[in-house]
């Protein structure tokens, strides 16, 4: 059964019991995922930027776009019109299936993953996770990797405060910390 199917049948009733909620279109829900990657003072390169694009493409399952910085800042040595990062954003069934690896494949990889910070769950109910080293989503294979960068995922939600964005969560079956 997949996350869509599962959050349908079987989250959707037990938050609106939780959460004292009358109409089912108002239960908290998935909006997107953004993931974005930033291009730092080590990856300039034009190749470098490629290859984080590649493997950017095949964690996420779509091409990112390029973000280009908006004006010149001299103490970050960034030039206006310069790559500064790669975003996409997922909706959907991409965004689902993005999810669902995320909880059953790629956070179990982690070394030394002892649960994820109820802080992180912002005033609005979104979620933001940061990975210092791509390689633990399953796509990545350790021996073709050239160089370790982060990775940045945003679960954007309709949820309104932390309280229901975290209950929310925590029925999808993210590993919170106790």
């Amino acid at each position: 059964m997949s996350l869509r199917e599962t959050y349908t049948t079987q989250i959707v009733p037990k938050l609106k019991d939780a959460l004292g909620i009358k109409n089912v279109l108002a239960v908290p829900r998935i909006i997107r995922v953004v993931v974005n990657i930033g291009v730092g003072k080590h990856f300039r390169d034009d190749k470098d930027i490629d290859y984080i694009e590649k493997t950017m493409t095949r964690i996420v399952g779509q091409k990112p776009i390029r973000a280009k910085a908006k004006k010149s800042i001299s103490s970050f040595k960034v030039r206006e019109g310069m790559v500064v990062g790669l975003v996409a954003t997922l909706q959907g069934k991409r965004m689902y299936d993005f999810v669902e690896k995320l909880i059953h494949i790629t956070l179990p990889r982690i070394r030394d993953f002892r649960g994820l910070d109820m802080k992180s769950v912002d005033s609005h109910g979104n979620f933001t996770i940061g990975f210092k080293e791509h390689i633990a989503f399953p796509e990545i294979g350790s021996d073709e990797v050239e160089r370790i960068h982060g990775i940045e995922a945003t679960i954007v939600t309709n949820a309104k405060t932390q309280e229901r964005g975290l209950a929310l969560f925590k029925a999808l079956g993210f590993p919170f910390k106790v």
